[in-house]
Order: structure tokens, then sequence, then C-alpha cells
């Protein structure tokens, strides 16, 4: 996976230096205002990157934030693959507690523009990571709650004029506090000119500005439809700072998946079973089949319940027996593959 960082300086203004403040303490920040040594934009943004702080009426900082943004942090760095995700939570990890160093210090803050474009086909793990990386940035306070908020064209385009505007704000409110997750975000502008796409795509850019330190939206798709989709919008490029491209799994990263999904339902497979799955991920000659890790999930899930027909009629069974998957169950799951073809169509 790679991590693409556009830069536009010609469509951002220069960062004006603030006037040199003493180091202080948020709840001095209100007299700074007053006597002129700081503007209201930048002491809006000290008080929020400082956190809370010992006083009157004031609550101590939480002792245990550290330790909740490790927490979620290890949630990214034991997927697996995913390099340059994991790569990015580091540095943003880093550059908010510089912020919030700097805020104390009474230092001008940078803007903290977190949109981002994710590219790549289903089952290569955008969803989940969108997940853990609003509870990384609400840990982080840069999120209120870091919940996220999944959408598609169907939930923010109407049938009638003015009806789009109205679906697209009621999701934007939904997601005020953490992440706005757009799937197939493509489609909003398939329609041309007279489509009403093109009205959510404009609802949500001024939402973005109205609410630029309360939301964080991700839109995501398949790679060659984004580029497209972005080439074409140039409003959208200039908004999104943050492009992540989602390769394909490896044969041996589905199979490290496959195996991290039985075993937190307490199997595992035989080598028989496992040779069969390597077989079937690398295409068995044939085809590599599509979907990633979500035809991984869909098939061990498929194979555990032909496991349990064939072993339902057994009168004993001992505990070996109840954990291991064979590879008759991956055979009989492959068979149906209407069921698996589901998995391809999901991000």
């Amino acid at each position: 996976m790679s991590i693409i960082y556009h830069v536009f300086p010609d469509q951002v203004p220069p960062v004006q230096p603030a006037p040199p403040v003493p180091p202080v303490r948020t709840d001095e920040i209100p007299r700074l205002v007053e006597q002129g040594k700081v503007t209201v934009a930048d002491a809006l943004r000290m008080m929020r990157l400082s956190g809370p702080v010992s006083g009157p009426g004031r609550k101590e900082a939480d002792p245990q934030q550290r330790e909740r943004v490790e927490e979620a942090s290890e949630e990214i760095e034991s997927l697996v693959g995913l390099t340059g995700v994991k790569k990015l939570v580091r540095e943003l990890k880093a550059f908010v507690e510089i912020q919030r160093r700097r805020a104390r210090a009474g230092l001008a803050t940078e803007p903290t523009v977190l949109h981002m474009i994710f590219r790549g086909n289903p089952g290569t793990g955008k969803t989940t990571v969108a997940r853990i990386l609003g509870k990384i940035l609400k840990e982080m306070s840069v999120l209120e709650k870091g919940h996220l908020v999944e959408v598609e064209r169907a939930d923010l385009v109407g049938e009638y004029i003015g009806h789009t505007a109205q679906k697209t704000r009621e999701q934007i409110k939904r997601a005020l506090g953490g992440i706005l997750f757009i799937d197939e975000a493509y489609s909003l502008a398939r329609g041309g000119e007279k489509d009403f796409g093109k009205e959510a795509i404009d609802t949500l850019v001024k939402a973005m500005e109205d609410h630029k330190d309360e939301l964080v939206v991700i839109l995501a798709g398949y790679r060659d439809e984004m580029t497209r989709f972005i080439r074409t919008n140039p409003g959208i490029k200039s908004r999104f700072p943050i492009h992540m491209d989602f390769d394909d799994y490896a044969t041996e990263e589905l199979l490290q998946i496959a195996e991290a999904m039985l075993e937190r339902r307490q199997y595992r497979m035989s080598q028989d079973a496992r040779a069969r799955l390597v077989l079937v991920l690398d295409g068995g000659g044939v085809e590599r089949p599509q979907g990633n890790a979500r035809f991984v999930r869909n098939l061990i899930e498929k194979a555990i319940r032909r496991q349990a027909v064939r072993l339902v009629s057994s009168e004993e069974c001992s505990r070996e027996d109840l954990m291991t998957i064979q590879a008759q169950d991956f055979a009989e799951a492959l068979q149906h593959k209407e069921t698996l073809d589901s998995s391809f169509r999901s991000t």
C-alpha cells in the first residue's frame, strides 16, 4: 500500500506567524485574547489541542488517555500488511502531540486536515482501517466521538430538487465528532451535471468547511474509478490531502488472515485443509478469487458450517474433531459459489 500526500501551495494562503506568546496554561488563554496577544481562532486551536488542565472547576487530564491511544494504535499494528497505514498512524500521533506542545508554549499551531481518499478493491481493509482510525483520533482528542458512519450514494442522493441536500446534511449531522465514510464515492458524479449527485458533493464540501474541526471525511472506492472521480472534480482533490492505495493481499497474507479468523473462533485447519486453501487463494490454476479478506471471511464461515453438518450425526466427537476444519469442508463450501460471490461487492 502506498500513501500519497498532495500539497497545493497555490491554493493554500500563506500562514502568518502568530506573535510570540510565553508558555501558558489553558485557563490563561482567555486573558491573552482580551489582551490581543492571540487571535480567537488561535485561542480555540490552543484550547482544543492543550486538553484539560488542573484548576478550579476542571478535571485532571485523563491518566489513561495515553494507554488508550496505544491500545487503539496496536489494533492497526496487529493488522496483516498495511505497512503504509501503520506509518501514517505513527506520523499522526507525532504531529498531534507536537501541535499540543506548541499550543502549550503559546506558539501558532497547524490546522489538522485529515480528509482522506481510500482507493482499492473490496476486502482490502478500507472500512476496518477507517473504524480504527476513528478510535485513535478520538483518543488523541482530534475527534470528539470517533465513531464511523458508513454511507453510499443511496444514503445521500434524493429523488427531487432539495431532497439531496437534506439527506446529505442528515448523514453529516450523524457523523459530527467522527468519520463520514462514503463508499463508492465516484458514483456521486456518474450522472453528469444534471444528476443530483453533484448537489450531494456541493453540500458535502460546504459541510467540510463549516465543520472543519468536527468531522473527517473519507471517500472510498475502486482505484481507477476514484482516480477518474478526483481528476474530474478539482475541488475534491484539493480538499483531501491524504490519499491511500490499498493493494490486494498476497496469498501468504490472506492465509495469515484466515488462520487468525479461525484462531479467534477456536478452530484450526488440518494440513490438507491448509494446502487446499492455499490452492484456492492462488487461483487453483484457473483464476485467483476476488474479494480479498472478505472472500476469506465468507469462505471460513461457510467451511465452519459445513464442518458442523459433517459432525452433527456423529455420536462422539473429540475436542480435536470439534476444532479442526478439514479439506472437504472447504471443498463443500466452494460448491456454494453464490454465497462467496457476495463478498466481491463490499469494501
